[in-house]
């Protein structure tokens, strides 16, 4: 059977679903790997490369398999073959028409961002993979835009006191930007509203910052603070975003908007010259002044809206979505064939339709279409 690699269309993106070393694995697994001219250019990953290693490189690819990193357009939609099987970042809640368009045509919709967040799926966890180049990045964006050091340095000229970093979500992008600004010398301080975040962010070298507002959640996850509690959170925050003279916001929620972490008050509190550079930027924001992909200024503090941040190291966020690619296809078939497992909990976490039905509740549910739960066979024997 055969797997088509595409090139990306989405405007800056710089990454590539399957590297050729990737593609390799799948060669020698039985595929038939066909990309599409100049896929892998922006990651420095060129045609010949794909060539050397079994691909066919053509300007019009199509397979039984179809991977991107982002989500098709709907005219991209309309090339692919029905029946097929397509696989990306879809965040299916928020490409509803090209769901419906996909669906229409009966095609197997996987989405990574569905990925069931438990230990065994950590291997083919391309949002995790995707956060730690996007925390990485955060913090050298702090850097980058401060026009202060980061370490402390005593110099002849004088002693220059080390920046100030606060981290606001202490997940995996969280950790990584705590870990960057470290080496990079700054004092950092970390939130987040999980309490098992304090050993985390202590072990990446931060210091926890404790508001008395948590949301512990089953499985060491945040639920949702309600009004009161996030009205808790904010007024305990002012002080701590204004001591800071840069704040990192990494709190993307897969599918929705962005939840709110630093309002306009909280910027007007900071001090001149003072930075947040907001990671959700995609999201919607973490900060209520956030403009995706811009820089605003507001009375002296300089919000950076980082768009699509993986995108700024495409080899690398490509070789870590490759990997995880490889592993979620093993679920789906080996040896060149397509043999879903349908009692295993995660090909049916990612699956968001299949056969014209819909499998993800909460899709079909803003579609208005009815929900076709997949059930395993164990169950229905049951």
């Amino acid at each position: 059977m055969k797997i088509a690699l595409y090139k990306e269309s989405r405007a800056g993106e710089t990454r590539v679903a399957l590297t050729p070393d990737a593609v390799k694995t799948l060669v020698s697994d039985g595929w038939d790997v066909v990309v599409q001219s100049g896929a892998g250019d922006s990651a420095h990953f060129t045609d010949d490369a794909y060539r050397a290693v079994g691909a066919t490189v053509v300007d019009a690819p199509s397979g039984d398999v179809n991977l991107r990193v982002n989500p098709p357009t709907l005219e991209e939609v309309a090339r692919l073959p029905e029946g097929c099987t397509h696989l990306s970042f879809l965040s299916p809640l928020l490409a509803q028409d090209v769901v419906r368009a996909m669906n229409d045509r009966r095609i197997t919709i996987l989405s990574f961002d569905l990925l069931p967040r438990i230990s065994r799926a950590q291997y083919m966890d391309a949002l995790s993979s995707q956060a730690t180049v996007s925390g990485y990045r955060a913090a050298l964006a702090g850097a980058q835009h401060f026009d202060r050091f980061f370490p402390l340095l005593t110099t002849a000229a004088g002693t220059i006191r080390p920046a100030k970093v606060l981290v606001m979500g202490v997940g995996v992008a969280g950790l990584q930007a705590i870990a960057t600004a470290k080496r990079l010398g700054a004092k950092v301080r970390a939130y987040d509203v999980r309490s098992a975040a304090k050993e985390e962010a202590e072990s990446a070298g931060a210091t926890f910052v404790k508001l008395g507002v948590t949301a512990d959640a089953a499985g060491g996850y945040a639920r949702e603070l309600s009004d009161d509690e996030r009205a808790e959170q904010q007024a305990a925050l002012v002080g701590e975003v204004a001591n800071a003279d840069i704040v990192i916001t990494t709190a993307a929620v897969p599918g929705r908007k962005s939840p709110i972490l630093v309002t306009t008050a909280m910027v007007e509190a900071m001090g001149e010259g003072a930075l947040v550079v907001d990671m959700a930027a995609d999201g919607g924001g973490n900060c209520e002044l956030t403009r995706v992909g811009e820089i605003v200024e507001h009375q002296g503090v300089r919000i950076v809206g980082m768009a699509n941040p993986p995108a700024q190291m495409g080899a690398s966020a490509s070789f870590m979505f490759a990997n995880n690619t490889l592993k979620l296809l093993a679920l789906f078939g080996q040896q060149g064939r397509l043999n879903p497992d349908w009692n295993d909990e995660v090909v049916i976490g990612v699956t968001v339709a299949r056969e014209g039905s819909l499998n993800h509740a909460p899709t079909a549910e803003a579609l208005g279409l009815t929900h076709v739960a997949i059930v395993p066979e164990s169950k229905e024997i049951a």
